[in-house]
């Protein structure tokens, strides 16, 4: 039987990889270039989470052990210009397939942040720790500007 915490990290990294497909999915076929726009990034920032949790998988299987990683702190920038951009408001309908795509995307931020915390919670090695409490409160990130442009749509409904 593989050890739990591989089990964890390979799930965290399953995680990671449906929300890229997500927001990719999105991307893909949305008629608005701003929304385009914050999908691909946010399945860029996805993208470098499996790096991270890839990395960490390959030596804690090698080494019994989390790495100390630079995990910088998180700038938004890019996608809250976006997000509170006036042109994104009016090129998403309220119940359009970007607002569908909006809503599951927030479910799916919802159950990242409660899996990392909880891990974060559970760790007894700092770099874990370090680690999943880092993946939690980028995930809060997007989750919080999620909510922000949802918020928008309903009230232009």
């Amino acid at each position: 039987m593989e050890n739990k915490t591989l089990e964890i990290i390979k799930k965290a990294i399953l995680m990671e990889a449906r929300g890229k497909a997500l927001y990719m999915e999105v991307a893909n076929k949305t008629n608005s270039p701003e929304v385009k726009k914050i999908f691909e990034l946010m399945a860029a920032e996805e993208q470098m989470h499996i790096d991270f949790l890839s990395e960490q998988y390959k030596n804690y299987s090698k080494h019994g052990v989390f790495v100390k990683q630079n995990l910088n702190a998180k700038e938004d920038n890019d996608i809250t210009k976006l997000i509170l951009n006036v042109e994104i408001k009016e090129q998403i309908s309220g119940a359009g397939f970007e607002a569908a795509a909006i809503e599951a995307a927030i479910n799916f931020e919802t159950k990242a942040i409660e899996y990392y915390s909880k891990r974060a919670e559970e760790s007894v090695d700092i770099e874990e720790k370090n680690l999943f409490n880092w993946l939690s409160n980028w995930e809060k990130s997007h989750y919080e500007l999620l909510i922000k442009l949802d918020k928008e749509l309903t009230e232009k409904i």
